[in-house]
C-alpha cells in the first residue's frame, strides 16, 4: 500500500490517456484494499477493482463445492520441499555419483 503511488507513477508501458468514456481497469489483491489507494487509482483514471478483505472466504462458505484454490507458484515450492533432494546442491557421500 505504501509504495503504489511510486508503483502507478513508474509504469513503463505505454497506455492512452483515459478519459471519463474510455477508462482503464486495473486488478488489486487484497492488500491494497485502502481508502488512500482507491483515491489514488481514482486519480490516475483507473478503475480499480479490489478485493474487500473477507469477500473470498465468504464467497467459498456460501458454496461447499468450491474449496481454496492454492497458487501455482506455491504449490511448486510445496513440491519441491517434499523432494529435499532437489534443493541440496551437494550430498554428504562422496562416492555419490562414482
Amino acid at each position: 500500500m505504501k509504495l503504489a503511488e511510486e508503483t502507478l507513477e513508474n509504469i513503463e508501458a505505454d497506455r492512452p490517456k483515459p478519459t471519463k468514456k474510455n477508462r482503464q481497469n486495473m486488478c488489486m489483491d487484497k492488500a491494497y484494499d485502502f481508502d488512500e489507494v482507491r483515491d489514488l487509482l481514482e486519480e490516475f483514471g483507473f478503475t480499480e477493482h479490489i478485493r474487500s478483505r473477507g469477500e473470498e472466504a465468504k464467497e467459498i462458505k456460501k458454496s461447499a463445492r468450491k474449496k481454496a484454490r492454492r497458487w501455482v507458484v506455491e504449490r511448486t515450492h510445496s513440491w519441491l520441499n517434499r523432494f529435499r533432494g532437489l534443493l541440496i546442491r551437494w550430498t554428504k557421500r562422496v562416492n555419490f555419483f562414482v
